[in-house]
């Protein structure tokens, strides 16, 4: 099985100077976890909703909330953003992506073409759902076009 049957090809994401304001709306509103930082259309790091959390003060939205609190959101993208970036291709066997994901410790893996494009993402998550509908435990639906796998 590839990379291509079980990514999510309509991502998510932000520019270099998007604060951590905007990327905390896009996490709230979005039902996902992973968020592509892009200079141009080429992709240059990965915003977690654990770095945005990391980010941003415990304080906020509490009473002991204080100026520099609400200060940490005007921070921007490319304060917070992995670059270190590890990606794999749509032809990439499942297999190999999930020991990419455990070697290097990671939660997603964005999916580029050989130029370079954003073609998708995958995450652990993807990886877990293909893993049980292959055990026949949920329905396994190609991203694409909806075709049972």
């Amino acid at each position: 099985m590839k990379i291509a049957s079980i990514m999510t090809a309509r991502v998510a994401t932000v520019e270099m100077d998007d604060t951590l304001r905007t990327i905390n709306g896009i996490f709230c509103y979005a039902k996902f976890h992973h968020l592509l930082v892009v200079e141009g259309k080429k992709l240059v790091g990965v915003i977690s909703d654990r770095d945005l959390l990391k980010a941003s003060s415990p304080f906020l939205n509490t009473p002991a909330e204080r100026p520099c609190d609400i200060a940490r959101l005007s921070r921007k993208a490319h304060q917070i953003m992995t670059r270190n970036l590890i990606t794999v291709s749509r032809d990439t066997p499942v297999a190999e992506a999930v020991e990419i994901l455990l070697q290097n410790n990671v939660s997603c893996l964005p999916v580029v073409s050989p130029t370079g494009q954003i073609e998708g993402i995958v995450t652990w998550k993807d990886i877990t759902k293909a893993y049980m509908g292959l055990q026949g435990k949920v329905e396994l639906k190609c991203q694409h076009c909806d075709t049972v796998l």
